[in-house]
């Protein structure tokens, strides 16, 4: 005789919805992690704690027509790495000499110029507010709407405009000046 393991209907429930969750939304969460982290393996890794998250408080997320499922996974998603910015703007404040920027990459010329500007941009925008630095992320290299971002980082669309106008002024400015 085998004995079956049954789990209670309500946590069945939420282990399918989760599932159909991460089916339906996990490649545009990748896409944007992507483009928020440095690498691909943090951005897998920023997938994955969103869904932890998402598992541990799955009656918080939003059941309903439309994209409000995706709208929470993605604040998630952002404020996870916002959290990460501030805990390496922490670590760098606390010892700015430990932190040395890693991976040489083989050079060709094209390579090499590719590897300085994709550099520079990251530099730069490590620099900015975290807030600041996803709505540029999310607009610019993302393509996504002014009202989608409002709805997904919960905030208004004249907020998003002036974190943008704010954001490439930044920009602009540090890399005029630097100070990178």
């Amino acid at each position: 005789m085998t004995a079956t393991l049954s789990l209670p209907a309500a946590e069945t429930d939420e282990a399918s919805r989760l599932g159909e969750l991460f089916d339906v939304h996990h490649q545009r969460l990748y896409k944007l992690a992507r483009r928020l982290s440095a690498t691909a393996d943090d951005a897998r890794d920023l997938v994955q704690e969103t869904f932890l998250r998402a598992a541990r408080s799955a009656r918080s997320i939003p059941d309903g027509p439309g994209t409000s499922a995706e709208a929470w996974l993605v604040r998630v998603l952002v404020n996870i790495q916002r959290d990460e910015w501030r805990r390496k703007t922490t670590r760098k404040r606390l010892d700015p000499e430990g932190e040395a920027h890693a991976a040489r990459e083989p050079s060709s010329p094209d390579h090499e110029s590719a590897f300085i500007a994709k550099t520079v941009v990251w530099r730069a925008l490590e620099q900015l507010d975290p807030r600041r630095r996803a709505v540029i992320v999310m607009y610019e290299l993302e393509g996504a709407t002014i009202a989608s971002i409002a709805e997904m980082l919960g905030i208004s669309a004249v907020t998003v405009r002036w974190h943008l106008s704010i954001g490439r002024r930044e920009l602009a400015a540090i890399v005029r000046s630097g100070r990178l």
